[in-house]
């Protein structure tokens, strides 16, 4: 792939031959690593960080001078889309996202608009512009968003939930109220996701973290139909090359040949599915991203060795897996033992 350096991440996504299978983390950039909690201190807060350019990217590039990642990962958050809405976002420590202003009724979603990137969260390409300037072809750039049904719960609940009460009372009592929020959610994310590819990033990732919440037929319908509205409304081809696509469904084993009819590229696993029975199912369609447990990571050398070669077995020999975490990395990890685990998925694919 013109002007990288190393492709290994593209070329699998691509379910194209690579030397050794690629690895990156989700949530690589965070509070894990000590570096990191310095310049989030030096920002105030954690939305001050986001919203900084140069400490944006800065943290963006911090987990690669430590590791053999084979991509960056754009830092921010998938809650800027609601608060660019003017929810009011605010984080409370050790309580995660709140919003001042949730959504409850078909009136507060009539005063939504649908965001516009350019005006509303500008400081976001700003930082894609400038991390991907930085790594100067070292390594492709991912931008993210999360999908529209994830960004609804926090929308209506108000914060972040374990059983979706406010939201799934919407969903069952006033569909067609929640399809109004998801549609325009859907909008601003297709707006938000193609201007960071013309920004710069090289792939991008739907985070539908709470799309496992919902029963099978609430999935499809209030879930996966708005993702592959997205897929479908997303800038194909930037500089020349393919733009990749990652659709990741916490939960989502029971979906896979559904998700993958969506027009993705790749599907991200979380850690109850086993990859190999998952490449089974749909690996002719789509790239496999996933997907090892991240409370491995607390484990030994041997612990950490011994799984990531029980999933590069599971795998096998064919094209079209990115080694990553089932889910995002913890806050209580060594950052030793992640350098550990990328090393293994290197030297083990690569003996192959």
């Amino acid at each position: 792939m013109k002007d990288l350096k190393n492709d290994r991440f593209l070329r699998a996504l691509a379910r194209q031959p690579v030397d050794k299978t690629p690895v990156w983390m989700m949530r690589q950039a965070g509070r894990y690593l000590p570096e990191y909690r310095q310049v989030r201190a030096q920002a105030g807060d954690f939305m001050s960080l986001c919203k900084n350019t140069e400490l944006a990217c800065e943290v963006t590039l911090q987990p690669l001078e430590r590791f053999e990642l084979d991509a960056a990962i754009l830092f921010s958050d998938i809650l800027t889309i609601p608060d660019a809405m003017g929810l009011g976002l605010y984080f409370e420590e050790g309580e995660g996202p709140k919003f001042r202003k949730p959504v409850r009724t078909e009136a507060d979603i009539d005063r939504l608009q649908v965001v516009n990137t350019a005006s509303d969260l500008g400081y976001v390409t700003d930082a894609v512009s400038m991390i991907r300037r930085e790594l100067n072809g070292r390594v492709p750039l991912i931008g993210f968003s999360g999908s529209p049904w994830t960004l609804a719960t926090y929308m209506i609940e108000g914060q972040s939930s374990r059983d979706f009460i406010r939201a799934k009372t919407m969903l069952y009592t006033q569909p067609e109220v929640l399809h109004q929020l998801l549609e325009k959610l859907s909008l601003s994310v297709i707006d938000y996701l193609n201007a960071q590819i013309l920004a710069g990033a090289q792939v991008v990732q739907i985070f539908d973290t709470w799309g496992g919440a919902l029963s099978h037929d609430a999935y499809l319908e209030f879930s996966l139909v708005y993702m592959k509205k997205i897929v479908d409304g997303l800038i194909k081809q930037a500089d020349g090359r393919d733009v990749p696509v990652i659709l990741f469904t916490k939960g989502g084993g029971h979906w896979l040949e559904a998700m993958a009819d969506s027009g993705c590229d790749c599907l991200g696993l979380d850690w109850t599915v086993d990859i190999g029975a998952a490449k089974g199912r749909v690996g002719s369609q789509v790239a496999l991203q996933g997907n090892m447990d991240p409370a491995v990571l607390r484990s030994d050398r041997e612990g950490i060795e011994s799984e990531v070669k029980t999933i590069l077995k599971s795998f096998g020999d064919d094209d079209g897996h990115v080694f990553n975490l089932g889910h995002g990395i913890t806050p209580d990890i060594n950052p030793d033992n992640v350098k550990i685990f990328i090393d293994a998925v290197h030297k083990f694919s690569g003996s192959n």
